[in-house]
C-alpha cells in the first residue's frame, strides 16, 4: 500500500512459514480488528488523505492504526497471513462476520468443484454455491447422481470440520449455470464476480434454506 509506504512485513531467514507474509518490520505494529481486518501503524504510515477528513476517519482507528482493507490472522510467532478482503465480509443473523475466500479455497480444492461462491448475509449460517467440474458432470451424465451427492456430502463434512461453528456451511447449492467471463459471472482473470452472483442466486437463498437439505439443486426450468 502507498498509504503505509509499502513498509509492513517480511519473511525472515529461519522463520518463513508457507502462506504467511512474515513478521513486521522494525517499528511496525500490527493488529487484527474484531472483524478480522489487518491494522498497521509505522513510521511509513501516511498522515492522511489531503483535505479528506471524513475518509481519514474511516481508514484510521481511534488509536492511529491504518485499516488495510485486508483480512488476516497472526500466528504464535507474530507472522501475518492474509486471508481475504474486508469488503468481502458478510454478517450472519447471529452477528458473526464471515470471510468467504478461505472457505471457497477449501471447496475449490476438490476435483468435483470447478468454481464456488460462499455467501449467507442475514442468515443463521453461510452456504456455498457450487459450479460442478467436468468430472462431476460426467458422473451425472452416466446416471451416478446419488454417488455424486454422497461425495459432495463428504466434502461438506470435511470443510465444516475445518471451520469455526459460525462459519460452517448450512448446505451446498448446485448451480445449473456455467460461470464464464463471456457471460459475466467471472472476470477476465477467472475470478468470481460477487455482485453478479449475489444478483443471480440471492433471490433463491430463502427457498434453499427452507428445504433444509445439505445438498440442494438449482431448478433447471
Amino acid at each position: 500500500m502507498t498509504e503505509n509506504f509499502a513498509y509492513s512485513h517480511i519473511g525472515r531467514p529461519g522463520a518463513v512459514r508457507p502462506g504467511y507474509v512474515g513478521n513486521p518490520y522494525p517499528d511496525v505494529e500490527h493488529n487484527i480488528s474484531e472483524e478480522g481486518e489487518i491494522l498497521v501503524k509505522s513510521p511509513g504510515t501516511m498522515k492522511g488523505y489531503f483535505k479528506m477528513s471524513e475518509e481519514n476517519q474511516r481508514v484510521f482507528t481511534e488509536d492511529g492504526f491504518l485499516r488495510t482493507g485486508d483480512l488476516g490472522e497472526i500466528d504464535e510467532m507474530g507472522r501475518l497471513k492474509i486471508t481475504g478482503r474486508a469488503k468481502e465480509l458478510f454478517k450472519t443473523s447471529k452477528g458473526k462476520y464471515v470471510a468467504p475466500v478461505p472457505i471457497e479455497n477449501l471447496l475449490s480444492n476438490h476435483p468435483l468443484v470447478e468454481a464456488c461462491y460462499v455467501t449467507g448475509s442475514g442468515y443463521h449460517q453461510p452456504h456455498g454455491v457450487v459450479m460442478l467440474s467436468e468430472e462431476a458432470l460426467k458422473m451425472l451424465s452416466e446416471g451416478d447422481r446419488q454417488l455424486l451427492v454422497t461425495k459432495l456430502l463428504k466434502l461438506l463434512e470435511e470443510v465444516n470440520n475445518a471451520l469455526a461453528p459460525f462459519e460452517q456451511l448450512a448446505f451446498l447449492a448446485i448451480a445449473k449455470d456455467v460461470w464464464s467471463a463471456e457471460n459475466g459471472f467471472l472476470t477476465p482473470t477467472l475470478k468470481i464476480k460477487r455482485k453478479v452472483l449475489d444478483a443471480t442466486y440471492g433471490p433463491l437463498a430463502e427457498e434453499w434454506y427452507a428445504v433444509k437439505q445439505p445438498v440442494v439443486w438449482q431448478a433447471t426450468d
